[in-house]
């Protein structure tokens, strides 16, 4: 296949209406590129071009004054203009010395006509040869898509693919995808040429490279790069080169997808591993022989609930497990999925200091909820995160504190609760209670009347005790942040006061009260339970 040569200041010289122009100064820039021709006979132009254009004029504009003629030919130069053309004998008869010395200065090319030639026919023939190079190019770029997506159908390695980036441009092709090695099409170039390319930044590319990043979920997975050889790169490479990239991250992550069927396959094991049935020597051994660098610095477990209830449109779970994995991998961890019923546990290896897991896991799921695949298959992702562990036996403990914080902040709907089991502190005591005594019966003793009260007079009761405790007994932030005046919180005081006792405040009953309180908002789904044993106490 061929690729598009630009057009230059040289290749409009060899055209019909050229032949008797004469190059007078300017020749070391005969290779400028020529994207259009435009006749000019004003002396203010500036404005009006946009870079790469071949000038053609008769000189009416300033008419033997060699002072307009020398601000034309400045403003020229610094709109990178490809050239200018001048018919001598109606209006200019000569170029002042100066011209010709500020042209060769920038290797601008002056080109005189000196017999006269029909601008019309020039721009037609110019125009005409560079609208119909568009459209070679753009079938050009239409066959090597059409051949790349062939090979899509039967690469095994993405060498291929960039064996073919080579053939059609000729140009050398770097790659480098993150955590491997550079490669080299056709082959390592001599000297230090590319010697520090990689994924630290343009700096590190020869100035001459024109490189293009690949992502794939959100995030830099490897780069792509041409390096000319022979000719500069044109437009046509640009093509060529984006489109090669967009095939390469879809044969990337054919190559991922596949890899993630795979890890699905060992789901059984995993399975065993995360409900305690191999000991130390067996994880490890497993994870040697998979991963044979990894140097394990302990692990946790996170859950989540995938149900039918939250989703959009069609989950695709492999593709959520890839997603996740690729960010948590991110941030220094080791996942491994394991389908548990209808929840989700992701195993996720520590590879970094113990000191920072808990913001890295953190992290790593504000991203997973804030991303595209999130917003827009599902409306919510209720998670909880178990407790760190330093030996991989030991799994099956962090793994079932998951499933803790999971079930109490499901219980909260999720509103202010961490995601962490360790940070559940209240909340895992309430569930203990909850499991061994009448809790419901306590918090009737403490809050019964309260909730009554409420719920018959919309007295907003117990909102204000909360905000009340909260604020450490403060009647001044406490009416401030119920958006209420003294007056009304004096009395709704008092009301709890006669609830609760004049002494609710003192440090003791305080701490029982609020842990009523906790246990309520735990219970509250069954708060309706609550009034109804209340009323047939009395």
């Amino acid at each position: 296949m061929g690729y598009g040569f630009p057009l230059t200041v040289a290749d409009v010289l060899q055209r019909k209406y050229f032949q008797k122009a004469v190059v007078i100064a300017g020749k070391e820039g005969l290779s400028r590129t020529v994207k259009w021709v435009h006749v000019v006979e004003v002396t203010k132009i500036s404005n009006l071009l946009r870079g790469k254009e071949l000038i053609l004029s008769t000189g009416v504009g300033w008419r033997e004054d060699d002072s307009l003629f020398l601000s034309l030919l400045r403003q020229l130069i610094e709109c990178d203009a490809s050239g200018l053309c001048i018919e001598l004998g109606t209006y200019a008869s000569s170029i002042p010395k100066e011209a010709l010395e500020l042209a060769n200065r920038h290797h601008f090319p002056l080109i005189l006509f000196l017999e006269e030639v029909p601008f019309v026919e020039i721009t037609h023939d110019i125009h005409t040869y560079l609208i119909n190079q568009q459209y070679q190019m753009i079938a050009q770029l239409e066959s090597y898509s059409q051949e790349l997506n062939k090979k899509l159908l039967t690469v095994h390695h993405y060498r291929e693919i960039l064996t073919f980036l080579h053939s059609c441009l000729g140009h050398q092709v770097v790659f480098h995808m993150h955590g491997g090695d550079v490669e080299y099409i056709p082959s390592r170039p001599r000297g230090n040429l590319g010697a520090g390319v990689g994924l630290g930044g343009e700096s590190d590319w020869p100035s001459a490279a024109v490189v293009k990043p690949i992502s794939l979920f959100g995030a830099e997975y490897a780069e792509l790069a041409l390096l000319p050889v022979g000719r500069d790169i044109n437009e046509f490479d640009l093509l060529i080169l984006d489109r090669t990239a967009t095939a390469l991250a879809q044969h990337l992550l054919r190559n991922l997808y596949v890899e993630e069927r795979r890890r699905t396959e060992e789901n059984e094991w995993l399975k065993g591993w995360i409900e305690g049935e191999y000991s130390d020597q067996e994880i490890s051994s497993y994870l040697l022989d998979h991963h044979p660098s990894l140097h394990s610095r302990g692990g946790v477990v996170w859950v989540c609930k995938v149900g039918t209830a939250g989703q959009k449109g069609n989950f695709d779970s492999t593709y959520f497990k890839l997603l996740c994995r690729s960010l948590f991998e991110q941030r220094g961890f080791l996942l491994f999925s394991v389908e548990m019923g209808r929840h989700l546990a992701f195993i996720a290896i520590n590879l970094r200091d113990e000191e920072t897991w808990k913001s890295r896991i953190e992290e790593g799921i504000k991203c997973l909820m804030a991303s595209d695949f999130m917003q827009t298959r599902l409306s919510a992702l209720p998670v909880g995160v178990g407790t760190f562990v330093p030996s991989l036996s030991s799994i099956n403990q962090s793994y079932r504190a998951a499933l803790e914080a999971l079930k109490i902040r499901s219980r909260l709907d999720e509103q202010g609760a961490s995601l962490f089991y360790d940070d559940l502190h209240l909340y895992r005591m309430i569930m203990v209670l909850d499991k061994y005594s009448d809790l419901r019966e306590a918090i009737n003793r403490y809050l019964g009347p309260i909730i009554e009260y409420d719920r018959k007079y919309n007295g907003k009761l117990l909102e204000t005790l909360k905000v009340y405790l909260q604020c450490n007994g403060s009647k001044q932030e406490a009416a401030k942040r119920l958006f209420i005046v003294r007056q009304t919180l004096y009395h709704r005081i008092e009301k709890l006061e006669s609830f609760l006792g004049a002494n609710f405040m003192e440090a003791n009953k305080r701490l029982a009260i609020e842990l009523m309180i906790k246990a309520y908002d735990y219970l509250m789904g069954d708060g309706e339970a609550l009034y109804a044993q209340r009323n047939a106490q009395l």
